[in-house]
């Protein structure tokens, strides 16, 4: 009789739902609004809507689950980023370019509308919508961020290498990022950030 090799790694049932909930997930995290401290352009609307709903108030959240860290293996997870405007910019997660930054990422909508709004370190940017069904394979070197653009939280199961890690401090850094996604009458556009410095080379591989 064989016996199975214990070294390796087992397959992981997972249940995805719209509304971002994910069985058998290894992770979750949030953040607040009190978390998004210098995200925003407008600052004082984003004081004032802190003082107003509470710094506790949820902006977004994510749920994950991994088998292992090591190269070959998979993150898979959703993101549920909450409607809000500040000033006319829309409700964004913080962030990231991957610490390893050649490792790419799948964004698939769940629920919700939303853009992913993209940028690399040698100042290319873009804006890609979407909605159920619709997805974006994002490449390496592309910084990246989810931005919800409608009314209902905006979800979206996630996809990338469990080595890949996140530089959140890039943008940070940078000032945010090249655009912001700010209202257009009943929709989105894309305008330039005046506080954006341009980014530092990141050193990751």
């Amino acid at each position: 009789m064989t016996h199975p090799d214990q070294s390796i790694d087992q397959p992981t049932l997972l249940e995805i739902f719209a509304n971002g909930e994910l069985s058998g997930h290894s992770r979750h995290y949030e953040k607040y609004a009190g978390d998004m401290a210098g995200v925003y352009l407008d600052s004082a609307d984003w004081e004032r809507q802190v003082a107003h709903g509470g710094a506790d108030r949820l902006v977004y959240s994510v749920n994950e689950q991994k088998y292992q860290e090591g190269p070959g293996a998979l993150t898979i997870g959703t993101s549920t980023v909450h409607p809000g405007i500040y000033g006319d910019e829309y409700a964004v997660t913080r962030g990231h370019l991957h610490a390893v930054s050649d490792r790419a990422e799948l964004y698939y909508c769940l629920s919700g509308n939303g853009v992913m709004l993209l940028d690399t370190v040698d100042g290319q940017t873009n804006a890609i919508e979407l909605a159920p069904g619709k997805a974006v394979n994002v490449p390496g070197q592309w910084v990246h961020r989810s931005v919800n653009v409608g009314t209902e939280p905006f979800v979206t199961l996630f996809c990338y290498a469990a080595d890949a890690g996140q530089d959140y401090g890039l943008i940070a850094a940078a000032g945010g990022m090249k655009t912001m996604i700010v209202r257009d009458g009943d929709g989105w556009t894309t305008i330039p950030n005046p506080r954006h410095i341009g980014y530092a080379r990141s050193s990751a591989a």
